[in-house]
């Protein structure tokens, strides 16, 4: 699995501990940026990892900003992203399992390291139960080429 990372300044810091969560676990990630809590601008840095997935050349991302809310309004801007902020392991299990998020979002400001490593991990090891969930998000996927196809977007 490849894991495209990115975060703004108020994520940096978390962004920091969750390569090194990724490193010890042996998980290729690539950091896209930004490299420094000095203030810059979340569409820059999450529109990067967003169009990377969706252009399938990382399997998932992982985007960090103060609040989560930021980067995930970015992020589902792009056709066939589903970025789900997470703040506990229940709401990571559920992304993965019922909406096959393929981007967690994180709060930086807001979400602790020790329960971040442990979202991450939970939403990492979860997989998409498929069945009536599927059937969902075939629904998002018909909407977005609709919109996409009449310039809507």
């Amino acid at each position: 699995m490849r894991i495209g990372l990115a975060a703004d300044h108020g994520g940096y810091k978390l962004k920091e501990e969750i390569k090194n969560f990724l490193k010890d676990r042996k998980i290729n990630y690539e950091d896209f940026g930004t490299y420094s809590d000095e203030s810059t601008d979340y569409p820059d840095w999450g529109g990067k990892v967003a169009q990377a997935v969706a252009d399938q050349k990382f399997d998932r991302g992982i985007l960090i900003c103060g609040t989560g809310l930021g980067m995930t309004i970015i992020a589902n801007k792009f056709p066939g992203i589903r970025a789900t902020p997470c703040y506990d392991i229940f709401t990571a299990r559920l992304s993965r399992k019922h909406n096959n998020s393929n981007i967690l979002v994180l709060g930086g400001r807001v979400t602790g390291v020790d329960l971040a490593k442990e979202i991450v991990k939970e939403w990492l090891t979860t997989d998409f139960d498929g069945g009536r969930h599927q059937r969902r998000i075939n629904k998002i996927r018909q909407i977005e080429q609709r919109c996409f196809k009449e310039g809507s977007i």
